[in-house]
């Protein structure tokens, strides 16, 4: 198991939190406490970056959508960064990629063209 390792930037938009590891059952509770200690104000966005999220289980997508429901108690907006294909997947068979606001990692090759 890869440890979960969350590491947290200011941007001009809002607070940028990168995921890393395995967002599982036994480690989700660290992303959620992380989440909710932002204090993010009207007109913000939070960008979770999961450019380097290995594995995401039932109960890590549980924690993306506490995070979707937070950011919107405050006003505030939230877009997935870089989600993994694996996640993507997912996110898109159960229709959760209509209601998160997905993004290319920025390192990402804009669609349509190779990548190196």
């Amino acid at each position: 198991m890869t440890p979960l390792n969350i590491t947290h930037r200011d941007a001009s938009d809002g607070p940028v939190l990168r995921v890393a590891g395995e967002l599982d059952h036994a480690q989700a509770a660290l992303l959620r406490r992380e989440i909710e200690s932002l204090a993010l104000r009207a007109g913000q966005c939070l960008d979770l970056d999961l450019s380097d999220l290995e594995f995401c289980d039932s109960t890590g997508i549980t924690v993306l959508l506490a995070a979707r429901q937070y950011a919107g108690a405050a006003d505030a907006g939230i877009v997935l960064t870089g989600v993994p294909p694996h996640l993507l997947r997912v996110l898109s068979m159960v229709g959760l990629d209509r209601v998160f606001t997905l993004r290319p990692a920025p390192d990402s090759p804009p669609a349509g063209t190779a990548a190196g």
